[in-house]
């Protein structure tokens, strides 16, 4: 535990104006970020006298080795550049409102030149239009059905788009007037995109306009005795007006607004948020956060605005945000948001009226989510903790393994040879910090030598990032030291208290080999065997037997049972990039996009070897010497032997590029297959 006053500031060098300040741990690790409207006094409240701090904050000081700021000109650059900082470093002891779940969206992608209507979740991407979200997906595909009567967008995928294109006939929707067909020329793109904007105005809100136009069409057929065109569009209003009652009426004057609101405790809150648009609610989403830094209500709500917002922009931003407690820094978030939106938002308490009732729904939405969270993780951190201490205790450590990283080792008969690192702290995986390695110093099947061959370059790694950044000589270090050219934090700069192997006794003889020939003496090793669920120490002839019911040995059998499927994930990747391998794979700087735009310009990679310089030049991207330096390697590269039909025993003319790889296995990568030669 750090003396606060070991790195406290010297008085008159913090800055008396706006600015965000980090603190880091003695492996330089981020740990905390935050922002004041002026430093000095901000940062002196951190070094008082320990028994006056919160007990949140009092850990988070005591936890830290280094702090540093960057002075800013106003406030909402702070308010960005902490954002950014918190998106980017992810520090333990803030507040980072995580979903409960992934929320659907109805997805409307305009950046094709044929939008599709589809069911969308995870993060948003550019020129797609999003509705939403909703709590089910079956609500969103029951609304699509209903609107594809009157807007009949294309909802297929790509591959059937394709196919239908092809052979001239569009699918089941085509004929039954749920698609306008543009797969087969029905209509134009220009009529398609007009029938996609009038859907996205529809979810928009603007209802009225449709309707009316509807209805006059209507009104028209019936004078002039058309009864079945009448007859249509009278079911068409009924169909939009059943979408319309999916959302529920909560302001008759067409609101657009969000409404935030709050319930919390001493170590968690939940959040949830109602979007409403056109006067009715669109959507639902929440979110729930461990308190780890003391905030109030206040700052709950800030961090809420940014997590929301903080990727948004445009109509994304509601004209109106209603939230249960003003920012601090009011007007620094209400331009913030105004920024976003380009023009101006209306950031406020409800106080009267429908929105206030609307408020106090959404609050019991907000309470009725913690409790339900509470009920289900109260256990699981108390859980996660017992089983850091019953590892602890078991392996004879001086604490619990804050962080543990398992290893393993995936092949196939000796082919592909790959190994993963998986990352859990605290009990919970984190997947930002996995990765996977190539075995490279050898070629062939060693279980042994290739974990020591991981655990070398992994470790050489992390003494090499301590070195740079001065821990090995105490001196100061560069903040351009710190983190790699594209801004993030170092890769293996932080070292685990426990390295998990899966394997047994050579496995974690050749692990912990590897750390003494570098020297390194303060992180255990152990290996966990897959028959007998045996945990192997270094130097010990006999193995730690944890109980079955032991919430220790379930921890580290989630852990290596995550290294594993990780491990064969890769190991199926490379396995299968191998088999789809061309002549154009061993061709110099030639990226995966310039060879598909080579293959799809000239068919085939048969038309592409007879083809002259000149004619390969003709390819957007492709200048003169990158062509020779392709034809030279097509002309070197020995033509794969034709295909022949196996039934009639005539050659087939194929298309080398075209036709589909062989596909391996599904089984053939994982280190359980029976093929697979069984290791030590």
């Amino acid at each position: 535990m750090a003396d606060p006053s070991s790195y406290r500031p010297k008085p008159g060098q913090i800055p008396d104006s706006p600015g965000v300040y980090r603190f880091r741990d003695e492996h330089r690790r981020v740990i905390y970020v935050g922002k004041a409207k002026s430093l000095r006094p901000r940062l002196s409240s951190y070094f008082q006298d320990l028994a006056n701090l919160h007990p949140r904050t009092r850990t988070m000081v005591t936890t830290a080795a280094s702090v540093e700021w960057t002075v800013v000109s106003t406030e909402v650059e702070a308010l960005q550049l902490e954002y950014s900082w918190i998106k980017e470093f992810d520090p333990r002891f803030n507040v980072k409102y995580r979903d409960d779940k992934s929320y659907p969206h109805l997805a409307v992608t305009m950046n094709e030149e044929f939008p599709r209507v589809q069911v969308m979740r995870g993060p948003k991407k550019k020129g797609v239009r999003y509705f939403g979200p909703y709590g089910h997906a079956w609500a969103i595909r029951e609304t699509v059905d209903l609107m594809l009567r009157v807007f009949p967008v294309r909802t297929c995928s790509a591959g059937v788009f394709k196919r239908s294109a092809q052979i001239g006939r569009p699918c089941l929707l085509g004929y039954i007037g749920k698609c306008a067909a543009p797969c087969v020329g029905k209509v134009t793109p220009e009529e398609h995109r007009e029938l996609a904007e009038d859907f996205c105005d529809f979810m928009a809100g603007r209802t009225g306009t449709h309707l009316q136009r509807i209805e006059q069409q209507m009104m028209i057929a019936a004078e002039d005795m058309e009864y079945e065109k009448a007859a249509r569009l009278r079911d068409d209003i009924e169909a939009l007006k059943r979408a319309l009652e999916k959302n529920a009426i909560v302001f008759n004057d067409a609101t657009d607004a969000d409404l935030i609101a709050l319930a919390e405790d001493e170590l968690e809150a939940a959040v949830q948020i109602f979007h409403v648009r056109g006067g009715r609610v669109r959507g639902q989403r929440g979110w729930v956060t461990d308190k780890v830094e003391n905030v109030d209500t206040s700052g709950l709500v800030e961090h809420a605005l940014q997590q929301l917002y903080g990727e948004e922009s445009g109509e994304a931003v509601p004209k109106e945000v209603l939230v249960p407690a003003l920012p601090e820094d009011t007007a620094a978030v209400n331009q913030w948001l105004t920024a976003k939106r380009g023009s101006n938002v209306s950031l406020r308490i409800p106080q009267r009226g429908d929105k206030k009732d609307l408020m106090a729904t959404v609050q019991r939405n907000a309470q009725q989510s913690l409790v339900l969270h509470k009920t289900k993780r109260a256990s699981d951190l108390t859980t996660r903790s017992r089983a850091l201490e019953e590892i602890a205790e078991a392996l004879g450590l001086d604490g619990a393994p804050l962080r543990i990283e398992c290893y393993d080792i995936s092949h196939l008969q000796g082919d592909d040879v790959v190994a993963s690192m998986v990352v859990f702290e605290d009990g919970l995986a984190r997947k930002s910090e996995y990765r996977r390695f190539e075995i490279k110093s050898f070629e062939g099947q060693d279980d042994v030598r290739s974990m020591h061959e991981v655990i070398t370059r992994r470790f050489k790694r992390y003494l090499s990032a301590k070195e740079k950044t001065g821990d090995l000589m105490g001196g100061e270090i560069p903040e351009e030291q710190l983190q790699e050219d594209d801004g993030r934090p170092k890769r293996f700069a932080y070292p685990p208290q426990l390295v998990v192997v899966d394997g047994g006794q050579p496995q974690v003889a050749a692990a912990q080999r590897a750390l003494d020939e570098l020297g390194i003496d303060d992180v255990a090793v152990c290996g966990l065997a897959k028959r007998l669920e045996e945990v192997w120490l270094p130097d010990e002839d006999d193995p730690v037997v944890l109980p079955r019911t032991s919430e220790g040995l379930y921890l580290l059998q989630r852990v290596r049972d995550e290294a594993h499927r990780f491990a064969i994930t890769y190991q199926r990747s490379k396995r299968a990039k191998r088999f789809r391998a061309g002549p154009l794979d061993d061709v110099p700087g030639l990226g995966e996009t310039r060879k598909q735009a080579l293959v799809k310009h000239f068919g085939s990679v048969k038309k592409l070897r007879s083809a002259t310089i000149d004619q390969i030049c003709e390819v957007p991207g492709i200048g003169r010497k990158t062509a020779e330096t392709v034809a030279a390697a097509l002309a070197a590269a020995a033509p794969a032997a034709p295909a022949v039909n196996t039934a009639t025993g005539e050659i087939i003319e194929d298309d080398e590029a075209t036709a589909p790889a062989a596909t391996p296995s599904e089984n053939g990568g994982s280190t359980h297959d029976p093929a697979e030669q069984p290791r030590a």
